[in-house]
């Protein structure tokens, strides 16, 4: 439809799709807080489907979620989670996190720092997680904040747990990403990579099992 404007035909503005809205939201987040927010672009369909393959479908797991943001990965962790299970997001932004109550109800949002991962998932009542989704920018902290978060991610996995990671590609030779990958092997058993191409950028996809035990 057209509306008139000076005896032309001037097209209505098309209203925002979901997509392009969360693109928006994400974009702006990322360019307000660039050192919270791993890239400038939300994670694609095909990121969101091989980080769901690494999750529990079975029993009643419970999912946590650091650094979920705009949602992008959580309609697929909470569409491979079965109904008697559990899904925490813990976000930084607190106008992402008022975002993910509204667009995705049946995950736990919660405002708090990674940081502080033991403290929120005890005030939650969580003892213990079957499996940890992280989008934080992890080249981009220090490396006692580093070792801080995997500490607290190894303690509160099952010793059958399972933590997943998304960095970009590029950022893996930097000296945070190095720095990351070998606190990776320090922290757990098995540590697998795969790239997915179909994301802008390329992702780099880490898949870790077998919390080791604490370290000194």
């Amino acid at each position: 439809m057209t509306a008139q404007h000076h005896g032309k035909h001037v097209p209505r503005r098309m209203t925002d799709s979901p997509a392009l809205a969360e693109y928006r939201r994400f974009f702006a987040t990322a360019l307000r807080n660039p050192t919270t927010v791993g890239a400038a672009t939300p994670t694609s369909k095909a990121v969101a489907r091989t980080v769901a393959r690494f999750l529990p479908t079975t029993g009643s797991p419970t999912v946590v979620e650091l650094g979920p943001g705009t949602g992008s990965l959580s309609d697929e962790i909470h569409t491979r989670l079965p109904a008697t299970g559990r899904h925490v997001g813990i976000e930084l932004n607190e106008d992402l996190v008022r975002h993910l109550r509204a667009r995705i109800p049946g995950m736990e949002s919660v405002h708090a720092d990674a940081r502080e991962l033991r403290h929120t998932l005890t005030r939650l009542g969580v003892d213990s997680a079957d499996a940890i989704v992280s989008s934080i920018p992890w080249s981009l902290l220090a490396a006692d904040v580093q070792r801080d978060i995997l500490d607290q991610c190894r303690r509160v996995l099952t010793p059958e747990g399972r933590f997943t990671a998304l960095a970009c590609l590029p950022m893996q030779h930097s000296p945070g990403g190095k720095r990351f990958r070998a606190e990776l092997h320090s922290t757990f058993a098995e540590v697998g990579t795969r790239i997915v191409w179909r994301n802008l950028p390329p992702l780099l996809h880490y898949a870790c099992t077998g919390p080791l035990p604490e370290r000194d």
